[in-house]
């Protein structure tokens, strides 16, 4: 049988350089699990986000402005109606939209 290292120094090498790809490995294995569940969420959400965009488009003026008029129960959650929190939400969403897309191009080209 032929032995791949010459001497003691390639050998060690070889050792240093291969527990250095396991944890690369390790560290990719569990990044990928980790985006694969969030990703997971995040496909279920895509009804929610639709159904916001919906809303911000149409019905959610008219909230907006009772709200400003105080006549909706100040106990009321009303996150959504916040002037900046639905365009931010958007905004950040499409650039995540734009990040996923790069991403997946850089994985495509590396495999």
């Amino acid at each position: 049988m032929k032995k791949e290292y010459k001497n003691n120094t390639e050998y060690e090498a070889a050792v240093e350089r291969i527990e250095k790809m396991e944890k690369a490995f390790d560290r990719a294995q569990a990044a990928g699990a980790k985006l694969e569940k969030a990703l997971e969420a995040y496909s279920k959400s895509l009804a929610d986000i639709k159904t916001l965009g919906g809303y911000y488009g149409g019905q959610w003026k008219k909230d907006f402005a009772a709200d400003e008029n105080g006549e909706l129960p100040s106990e009321l959650k009303r996150g959504v109606l916040s002037e900046d929190g639905l365009w931010n939400f958007f905004d950040d969403s499409r650039e995540l939209a734009e990040e996923l897309k790069r991403l997946g191009e850089e994985l495509g080209a590396l495999l």
